[in-house]
């Protein structure tokens, strides 16, 4: 029987390019953990682990933002129909819609990812059924070029590829959400506006579900012109 060749230890490596440096992965045997804590200081003060400095607004006020994100972006496509509350059929039917989601605190690692009592983010969706090629492309064209002009950062635009246009752009790093598809072969235009995490000042410890679940919006059109 061949002798048994002695078995090796790999020695672990860190990447020059990985952000980290050696010194910091080794920080209590190499002496430079005041560089490390420095550094986990920086990164708290800056947000980066999940800042829940939310402001203080009720339910109905932000879902009133919503609202208005989605009416402007509504006014600039250049649909002219008003749209009742509630949807029939996801996807096929016209929508006018709010929801409530949870906000998450990511806690000191950005790993523990828990939700945050009394904190909410309200969306605004909307649908319309037998929007024509001529509408829709030369509306979202329209749209893409106002969004930039406001400000807002375009995180996709996808002009017909794989059949669909898409439109989607955020703004304060993301706290300020909206999206946009137009499906060709159903002739299906949807919309979205997020606002960003606020608390509920009517919260109390107990309460189940996200604050503005319960929120139901008017019937949705274009702005009126006095």
């Amino acid at each position: 029987m061949p002798a048994e060749a002695a078995p090796t230890h790999p020695t672990t490596t860190v990447p020059s390019d990985s952000g980290v440096s050696s010194c910091a992965v080794k920080a209590l045997g190499c002496g430079c953990a005041p560089i490390v804590v420095l550094v986990l200081v920086v990164l708290i003060s800056s947000g980066s682990w999940g800042s829940t400095d939310f402001p203080r607004v009720a339910p109905e006020d932000m879902a009133s933002r919503a609202l208005q994100r989605s009416r402007e972006a509504y006014d600039v496509v250049g649909f002219k129909r008003t749209v009742k509350p509630g949807v029939e059929k996801i996807g096929v039917s016209t929508e006018n819609t709010l929801s409530s989601s949870f906000c998450h605190d990511g806690g000191l690692t950005g790993l523990e990812d828990k939700t945050v009592d009394g904190a909410y983010q309200m969306s605004h969706s909307w649908a319309l059924d037998h929007v024509p090629a001529r509408q829709a492309v030369s509306g979202l064209r329209r749209l893409h070029q106002h969004l930039k002009d406001k400000g807002w950062e375009i995180t996709s635009y996808r002009a017909g590829e794989q059949g669909n246009w898409d439109l989607f752009a955020k703004r304060d790093d993301g706290a300020e959400r909206m999206s946009f598809t137009w499906y060709p072969d159903r002739e299906y235009f949807t919309g979205g506006a997020s606002v960003p995490c606020a608390y509920d000042p009517a919260w109390k410890k107990g309460d189940v579900g996200p604050p503005g679940d319960d929120q139901t919006p008017p019937a949705f059109g274009p702005r009126s012109r006095t």
